[in-house]
Parts: structure tokens; sequence; C-alpha cells
């Protein structure tokens, strides 16, 4: 969990400030488009590999020995940004998959999801932070006086990382395909049958919310890490000290480290909170920070940019982790593999691929031929996502009511 998220912690917040300073500003959109186009890919490789041909911790292996290699090529294409960005989209269908993976991996073995999965979970968000401060205090001695963020570095870190997790998935406590042997079918591999299986009310409503608040979600990943380089550094705000600034990578991991908090949290949370207030609270947190966003910009109000990055612990676990455990108590061992699957391409994928899309249109309107937003049209743009946050919490509160999840045996480690 450490290494397959210090991987996307080192490239994901970092590749919009390196575009931008490369001549692609408007395009910086696309690996955010690309992304979730992987994940909407993923499902094919969980329903179809891992569930039925191969050991998971094989699969695993491969696909971040692979991706890695692709992901070293990706600086030497800086030049055309085509190729850019479609070595990007190959590196993440590599990527997107382990990410599903992983996670049924880890409830594999073991039989506590609400207690163990948080305390497993809580090394994916150190392995984040880790990367951010790699970036940030490590690789910037590397540099020259420039921001890591606007040099390859952060790219080469990622394609080394995934090679080193490529290596060591191998090692992992094997994972037999649990549908080994069962009819492959396109309904199978992409999720439908696992659907089926899960159906009911309260599941439908909580997957078409998470769809939902994907949507702002892209707003996030895509622009509140040039929203805080614009913020804190090119206007050059009188409330912070200048020459003391925390690079952005480095600023950006404050959010992981709230996530790592909570997170350890989670299992005392889940007992006094129950699935649906922790989701609500989650969503709620979106929209409060979309709104903490908006109103630091006229400004460039660095502690209400702070706290907004602050809220990323409450807005990731109590909405994303809660729902990945929700999801696996539904299932049953024969569909985890495609449960987990469904969601990674519901959410990361066909909700942040219209995120992404529709954030960028956007930002692209506001921008016109101008170098970067003003900071009215930063107010204005933060506050799009925090209203469409804001519906799809009424929504989800209106209409979720949570049946109880079917026992399920608990399932021994190998």
């Amino acid at each position: 969990m450490f290494l397959q998220f210090f991987i996307w912690g080192a490239w994901y917040t970092t590749v919009g400030n390196y575009m931008s300073a490369h001549g692609m500003a408007k395009l910086a959109y696309l690996p955010y488009t690309v992304n979730p186009i992987a994940a909407i890919v993923a499902p094919f490789f969980l329903g179809l590999i891992a569930d039925r041909f191969f050991a998971t911790e094989k699969v695993l292996g491969v696909l971040h020995l692979v991706g890695g290699a692709i992901m070293v090529l990706v600086p030497g294409a800086t030049g055309a940004s085509g190729l850019f960005v479609l070595l990007l989209l190959l590196y993440n269908l590599c990527y997107m998959p382990t990410l599903g993976l992983a996670n049924s991996l880890a409830f594999h073995h073991i039989e506590d999801q609400e207690r163990q999965f948080p305390l497993i979970r809580v090394f994916g968000t150190i392995g984040w932070i880790v990367a951010g401060l790699f970036i940030g205090f490590v690789l910037s001695r590397f540099t020259g006086g420039l921001l890591p963020d606007t040099t390859p570095l952060p790219l080469y870190t990622t394609g080394t990382a995934s090679l080193l997790l490529g290596l060591y998935s191998f090692s992992l406590p094997h994972t037999p395909p649990p549908a080994a042997g069962r009819r492959v079918s396109v309904q199978s591999i992409i999720g439908v049958d696992a659907l089926k299986e899960l159906g009911s009310p309260p599941f439908y409503v909580f997957i078409i919310c998470s769809f939902l608040i994907c949507i702002p979600l892209a707003v996030y990943y895509t622009y509140a890490p040039i929203f805080a380089k614009v913020a804190v550094y090119d206007l050059q705000t009188t409330n912070v000290v200048t020459g003391a600034l925390p690079n952005p990578s480095s600023l950006m991991t404050l959010g992981q480290m709230s996530e790592m908090l909570f997170m350890l949290a989670m299992p005392l949370m889940f007992a006094r909170l129950g699935v649906k207030r922790m989701l609500l609270v989650g969503m709620g947190a979106w929209a409060l920070r979309y709104a903490l966003f908006a109103l630091a910009a006229p400004a460039s109000l660095f502690w209400l940019i702070v706290l907004g990055i602050l809220l990323h612990g409450v807005c990731y676990d109590f909405f994303f982790v809660t729902g990945q455990i929700y999801v696996d108590k539904k299932s049953t061992p024969a569909v985890r593999g495609q449960a987990q699957g469904f969601l990674v391409l519901v959410t990361y994928g066909v909700g942040m691929l219209i995120g992404a899309w529709v954030s960028g249109q956007v930002y692209n309107r506001f921008l016109g031929a101008a170098s970067g937003l003003t900071r009215e049209q930063w107010l204005s743009f933060w506050l799009l996502p925090a209203a469409f946050a804001a519906i799809v919490l009424v929504l989800f509160a209106a209409l979720f009511r949570p049946d109880a999840a079917p026992a399920r045996e608990p399932v021994a480690a190998d």
C-alpha cells in the first residue's frame, strides 16, 4: 500500500504544474482524463484476469513493471504534447487496475474489514505523503532553484518506484483467482454480475451518488495544485513569508496527513456513526472544501487554502474508504474483485472522466487567452464544484437507507 500510493502521489499532484511550465497549460486536464479512461478499462483486468486465471500478486507485479517502464519514457515526450498524453494513457492502463487488485488482495487476507482494512490502507496515505515531501525537500536539492514540479524528476521517481513495486509484488501473500473455472462473459468482466448479486435500492443510490460526487472530485485533483501554486507563489501573498513557502507538492501532502489521522480513527468512527453518517460527512466535506477555496481566492488567504487541503482526510476516508468497505461487506468471495472493479469503474472511471473533461472546459473558458486565472475568476471557478457537491449531498441524505449487509464467513489467510 505504501508503494502503491507513493507512485500515484509522485506524479498526480505535479503533472499539472509540469505541463503548465512546458507550454501545455490548456492541456493540463488531459492526464486527469486519461486516468479515468484507464479506470473504465480496469474491470477487464480485475474481472477476467485476476478473478479467473492468475494469482492477484502476479498480475500486480506485471502491471507495475510494464507501467514503470512506460513512465520512464514520458519526460522524453515533453516537446510533443500528443505523445506525452498518449504515454500517460498507456501508463494509466497499467496502473489503474492495480488499485482494485491491491484492495481485493488485502480483503482476501483479513477477517474484519472495518477494523483491519483502515490500518492497512493507512500505509497508502503515508506513501502519498512521503512522495510529496520527497519531491519538495529532496528533489528540490537537484533542480537548481526550480520548483521540482516543473522538472521531469517526479516522473522519473514514479517510474522507478513502480519498477520496485513490480518486483516486490511477487513476494506478496499468494492470492489465487477466486472465480477460477466460472463462465466468462462480458457482464461478469465489467461487474454486471456482481451488481446483480449486490443490487438493492440503497446500493443503487450509493453507486449513483458515488458517480456524481466524483465529478467535482476531479476538479480538486486537477486544479487544486495549480491554484495553490498560483495563490501562494505567483501572486506573492502578503500573509506568508516569501522565501519560506512550502513546495506545492509538499503543501498538498497536508491533505494526506489529515487522511492518515482520520484513517486510524475510522474503526471508532464506524462504531459511532454507521455507514450513512460516515458517507454524509465525507460528501459534506467536499462542498465545504470548495467553498473555502472560493473564499480564499480574492485575497489569496493562505490559511483558508491550508484548511481546505486539510479537509482531504474527511473527504477521502469518510466517503471513498467507507465506500470500499461497504461494497466488500456486501460482496461474496467469488465477486469481490468484480465488485471492487465496478466501484473503480464508476468512481475513478466514469465519474472522474466526466469531471476532468468538464473542469478542463470550464477552466479554459475562464482562461481565455490569458496565462492564468485572476483571483476573482478562481472564486467563481471554485463555487461551481461546491454547489454541485452540495446538491449530491442533499440527494444522498434524502434517498439512502442502508440495509443490513449479508453475513459472510471470514476468509482465512492462505
